[in-house]
């Protein structure tokens, strides 16, 4: 895993940004169109609800991506965001083989 330099970019931006907007469709007609609520792709693109596998197999059928791509997005936002705030926690956990170097098999 390689360290990023800037949080990662929400899937419900991209969602948004690099899907919805330049085809026109508004969150009303995308929730219709995939057969979900409102509610649902609002929270995604306001950021309050995460990529679910469901709905990364809803978009990749809708815009012709692979489900992949979607949870793909939503890991990298996820990892970022857990070792941002919990760096504290990490740091503190030593590497196996730093604790066992030293004992002989």
């Amino acid at each position: 895993m390689f360290n990023l330099k800037r949080e990662p970019t929400h899937p419900g931006e991209i969602l948004k940004k690099d899907f919805m907007e330049p085809l026109g469709l508004s969150q009303t007609i995308l929730a219709k169109e995939v057969n979900t609520s409102f509610r649902t792709i609002n929270e995604i693109i306001n950021h309050k609800r995460n990529i679910s596998p469901e709905m990364a197999i809803k978009l990749s059928r809708y815009f012709r991506t692979s489900p992949e791509v979607w949870l793909n997005l939503q890991n990298q936002y996820d990892l970022y965001r857990v070792k941002e705030n919990k760096k504290d926690t990490l740091e503190s956990i030593k590497p196996y083989i730093e604790l066992h170097k030293a004992v002989n098999y």
